[in-house]
């Protein structure tokens, strides 16, 4: 992630370094902006976020309930015969749940505290990739050979240019996106539509599961508070935007850029999911992408960056 926003605040730290500042100066007030951004952010957006949440336990009480009609309607059972197996399961429940809470209490404490801690780096990390990149650069192509100095210098300068391309280019598919989904949203009349919009909207973007992780959230809100007409039309405009983004928005802006052809891409995220997780999910393309710009430029892989490509 230290390594994403360096790229995006890269251009920030080269606007204010043209004006005649000191790189390190130009690197702290591009870090700097960020926090400020994301502060700004976090405080506009805390009192709905705050409600939000608080009726999130409501709104998944409900769609649980809702859920639990539609099967026992499908598969009717006599309530004698049902409710003995319910009792002894809350019971059992019960008893895991007084006898673990104290493991999952401790277990999400110090996933929280790494988090925090990893967190606390990244503004760091991100000051001394500004700040020391034209020296990074520069030590890295002094690693190769003389006759081999000016592809790398050439490499480097690609795949920075690729990663920025693809952050960029996604953040904007992923505003327009979440734009859009706000108009239909608030259309619909769906609770805190200009909160689950940006969530649906950016989730969308998910390589092959942003279709399904994008429904979920207006799903979970509007499955209570919305007829079945209603219901119908938000999940084919959910559907509909990410199918939009995906053959057309992505292509239009980064598809000739990267690259990459379709069973390139379905493999890279099969093996960097199961390598990272969702990291990996998220990562596999500019992973790849920037592994093609490799082999391009090295010419016993080039046939390797061709099978890669288009």
């Amino acid at each position: 992630a230290s390594i994403m926003l360096a790229f995006i605040l890269a251009p920030v730290a080269d606007f204010f370094e043209r004006w005649r500042l000191p790189r390190s100066l130009a690197s702290a007030i591009a870090v700097f902006s960020l926090l400020g951004a994301l502060v700004a952010a976090s405080y506009f957006s805390y009192s709905e976020a705050s409600a939000f949440a608080r009726n999130l336990p409501r709104y998944s009480a409900k769609m649980r309930s809702q859920i639990a009609q539609w099967r026992d309607s499908r598969s009717p059972q006599p309530s004698e015969v049902r409710a003995a197996p319910q009792a002894a399961s809350g019971s059992s429940m019960v008893a895991v749940d007084s006898s673990n809470w104290l493991e999952l209490a401790r277990h999400g404490f110090g996933s929280l505290y790494e988090a925090l801690i990893a967190a606390s780096f990244m503004p760091f990390l991100i000051y001394f990739m500004l700040s020391w990149h034209r020296h990074i650069r520069s030590a890295t192509v002094m690693l190769f050979r003389m006759p081999h100095r000016h592809t790398a210098y050439v490499t480097l300068g690609l795949i920075a240019r690729m990663m920025r391309i693809f952050l960029v280019g996604n953040f904007l598919i992923g505003v327009l996106i979440s734009l859009v989904s706000i108009g239909i949203f608030a259309t619909l009349g769906l609770p805190f539509f200009y909160f689950v919009g940006p969530i649906s909207g950016f989730l969308s973007l998910v390589p092959y599961l942003g279709i399904v992780l994008a429904l979920v959230p207006p799903v979970v809100v509007g499955i209570s508070q919305m007829d079945s007409g209603a219901l119908i039309f938000l999940v084919a405009a959910v559907l509909a935007l990410h199918v939009i983004s995906l053959n057309l928005l992505y292509p239009k802006f980064l598809g000739t850029r990267l690259q990459l052809n379709p069973l390139t891409v379905t493999i890279s995220l099969l093996f960097w999911g199961w390598l990272w997780g969702a990291m990996g999910l998220l990562l596999a393309i500019p992973l790849t992408a920037a592994t093609k710009i490799v082999f391009d430029h090295v010419e016993g892989l080039r046939p390797y960056g061709a099978w890669l490509g288009e």
